[in-house]
């Protein structure tokens, strides 16, 4: 869904261009095609990694109703979604409670969660899956994650495919505390940040070489922002002439943008060319904002594929058929990493990192 199409008023003279309403996915703009909000109060898990709860009344596989707070999505034991292709885009998925177990059609394999994100270029195709295992079997196992898809440009949509870790004991979190003693945490999952005038900027880990964010006049930037109930911040102007911003005020009370009040669960395309001012509600607030440089070329979308023409998009589905993106190396569709193992990743060139008890990460070449 377009923004345009979202979008339910405009305000003029102001620094909010356009608001538009939050659901489980979000619209977006150039250079990016999505967001997606999953969040999931999963009961304690069993055995198998899955709910320890009834699943009668469920559309298994095709699981997204909400029951009791959350779902099964295309998973029939653990949640999650079983092996699927993607092709000429980018997913960035930022976990921050629960885990994600990934496994994909080049060989790799990962657990991550808790702040971690993984960004993943499925360039000229990959096969991954996404599954969410619920290790505690005493407790809840409460699960909140975003993905974003970023697009590439027709130069790079058949690039090979390629995934990093960008663990959260490397990913920068800056506390802003304003005239008033109040904090604004600020995590700076891609770009960099100078959170006040004259402070240091902090850079995000490095996208994958052939990200649409390596680009340097790109000037991607993702940024989650919690304020305490009543703090103000300063959005700082962005780099580039032509960057595009949107705010996505998702949890809390409210936020007042240079002025205008946007409750939680409303979106809102900034102006991004100079400082705004931004305040929460009593009740704080959670955002996550987005920007970056339009590619500025044609869109072809279809399920998982997001080409330039739609010749391109035939294209992908004959070559998948034919190809299978490389083929699925894993014994089940829907493969987890067992009850006890914590986060870690297997790279296809071998490399692997983990984390031990004192999540320090080992780093070990293949």
């Amino acid at each position: 869904m377009s923004l345009a199409r979202a979008s339910e008023y405009h305000l003029r003279m102001s620094a909010v261009l356009q608001t538009f309403p939050l659901g489980m996915h979000w619209p977006t703009i150039d250079p990016f095609l999505f967001v997606a909000h999953h969040r999931d109060d999963y009961p304690a898990g069993t055995a198998e990694l899955g709910p320890a709860a009834a699943l009668t009344g469920r559309a298994i596989g095709q699981d997204f109703a909400g029951i009791d707070g959350w779902n099964m999505y295309h998973g029939a034991a653990v949640p999650g979604f079983p092996q699927h292709p993607h092709r000429g885009f980018e997913t960035i998925t930022y976990v921050r409670t629960g885990y994600c177990d990934h496994s994909d059609s080049l060989g790799a394999t990962a657990r991550f969660g808790r702040g971690d994100t993984q960004w993943m270029t499925a360039g000229r195709g990959v096969v991954h899956s996404e599954m969410f295992p619920l290790l505690d079997r005493t407790g809840p196992n409460p699960l909140e994650l975003f993905q974003i898809w970023l697009n590439l440009p027709s130069t790079d949509k058949m690039v090979d495919p390629y995934f990093t870790m960008l663990w959260s004991e490397h990913t920068p979190m800056l506390p802003v505390t304003d005239a008033d003693g109040r904090t604004v945490d600020i995590t700076v999952i891609a770009g960099s940040l100078a959170p006040t005038a004259g402070a240091p900027i902090a850079e995000a880990p490095q996208p994958p070489p052939s990200s649409w964010a390596a680009h340097p006049d790109a000037d991607v930037a993702i940024w989650h922002l919690r304020l305490d109930g009543g703090a103000s911040w300063a959005l700082p102007p962005a780099a580039g002439r032509d960057t595009q911003r949107v705010l996505y005020p998702f949890a809390g009370s409210s936020v007042t943008v240079d002025g205008a009040p946007i409750e939680a669960g409303t979106g809102a395309v900034l102006d991004s060319h100079a400082p705004i001012d931004v305040t929460a509600g009593d009740g704080g607030v959670e955002c996550m904002v987005l920007q970056g440089r339009p590619i500025g070329e044609p869109v072809a979308q279809y399920g998982p594929f997001v080409m330039n023409t739609e010749q391109q998009i035939h294209q992908a589905f004959e070559d998948y058929r034919a190809t299978q993106f490389g083929g699925w190396p894993w014994p089940r569709d829907d493969p987890h990493h067992g009850p006890t193992r914590g986060r870690f990743a297997v790279h296809a060139d071998g490399r692997v990192e983990s984390f031990d008890g004192t999540h320090e990460l080992t780093d070990t070449a293949p």
